[in-house]
C-alpha cells in the first residue's frame, strides 16, 4: 500500500491552479487541516507522495464521488497572518475572488506539482479508497470535506 493525499479542491482552483503550476512550477492551495499535512510531511520523511483531488463544486459533478484530478504533493508552509508567505505567487488566480482565501483564513499551504486532469478511464472512485490505517474503505457515496491520508 502506498501512502497518499486524498484533498477536495474547488474545481474552478483546480482550472486557474493549472496556469500557476505551468508559470511557477508548483500551486499552492490553503487549509486548516495543519496536523494532516504535518502528519504527512512526517511519513513521507520530506519526499512528495501522490495527491487525489475530489473536484468539488464541479460545473459537472460525477456520481458517486470521484477523484478526477491528480498531483504530487510536495510540502506544506505555515501562513503569515493566514497568507500565503509569498503572497499570490503560488496561489491560483481564482482565490482572489475570495477575500478570506489569501487574507487570514488558511492555516497552511500544501504545494502540489504535475497537477492534471485524469482521464475518464483513470477516475478512481473514492469509495474504492480506504483511510490511512483504517481497516474498511470509504462508503461510497462519502465526499471528502477536507485533506485526509488514504492508502491505495
Amino acid at each position: 500500500m502506498t501512502i497518499a493525499l486524498l484533498a477536495p479542491i474547488p474545481e474552478e482552483h483546480l482550472i486557474s491552479g493549472l496556469e500557476v503550476c505551468e508559470r511557477e512550477g508548483e500551486v499552492a492551495f490553503g487549509s486548516r487541516a495543519w496536523e494532516v499535512f504535518a502528519k504527512l510531511d512526517n511519513l513521507m520523511g520530506g519526499q512528495p507522495c501522490d495527491c487525489l483531488i475530489y473536484a468539488s463544486d464541479a460545473l459537472k459533478p460525477i456520481a458517486p464521488p470521484t477523484v478526477t484530478w491528480e498531483a504530487k504533493y510536495l510540502r506544506h508552509l505555515h501562513g503569515k497572518g493566514g497568507a500565503h508567505p509569498s503572497g499570490m505567487k503560488f496561489r491560483p488566480k481564482s482565490t482572489e475572488k475570495y477575500m478570506a482565501d489569501n487574507k487570514g483564513h488558511w492555516a497552511v499551504f500544501w504545494h502540489i506539482t504535475d497537477l492534471h486532469p485524469l482521464d475518464a478511464a483513470e477516475h478512481i472512485k473514492v469509495g474504492s479508497l480506504r483511510g490511512y490505517q483504517k481497516s474498511g474503505r470509504y462508503l461510497t457515496n462519502f465526499i471528502p470535506e477536507g485533506p485526509i491520508l488514504v492508502e491505495w
